[in-house]
């Protein structure tokens, strides 16, 4: 293995990401909000309430990783767990008005650093990237 292995690149690159995202977010005074509470985050600000179950499937996350990071999202206040009404042995994962505050502030972060690798990689190869990346996720 060496520094040109597609792991080593992949990993290399989530992190440089994750220093971006964890910048921006520090400098617009969320500093809390960790890089990896998006894989809940985004599929909630999709749809609010998801089930955990629901949650881990789109997270691509196992159930166990799920309630962990639940668990760390309720520590910050960014969500809250409440019964399913339509079953009473589940959760479903609600959003905070904390969280809803800090949405706008994701949503032009991302969209930032977007258009920051649209402007290094050229539109073309942006989206070759991302096809492949979203084919390699559904693999």
């Amino acid at each position: 293995m060496d520094r040109d292995d597609l792991g080593f690149l992949l990993a290399k690159a989530t992190q440089r990401w994750n220093e971006f995202l964890q910048a921006r977010f520090r400098a617009a005074g969320w500093g809390a909000v960790r890089p990896s509470y998006g894989s809940i985050l985004v599929p909630l600000f999709e749809e609010d309430g998801l089930r955990i179950g629901e949650l881990a499937r789109r997270a691509r996350l196992s159930k166990q990783t799920m309630t962990t990071m639940v668990r760390l999202l309720e520590r910050d206040r960014l969500v809250r767990r409440v019964r399913d009404p339509d079953d009473g042995r589940a959760f479903r994962i609600l959003l905070t008005a904390k969280a809803r505050r800090f949405e706008p502030v994701a949503e032009h972060t991302l969209i930032e650093l977007n258009t920051l690798a649209g402007e290094r990689l050229g539109e073309r190869r942006l989206q070759s990237v991302k096809h492949a990346l979203k084919e390699w996720i559904e693999t």
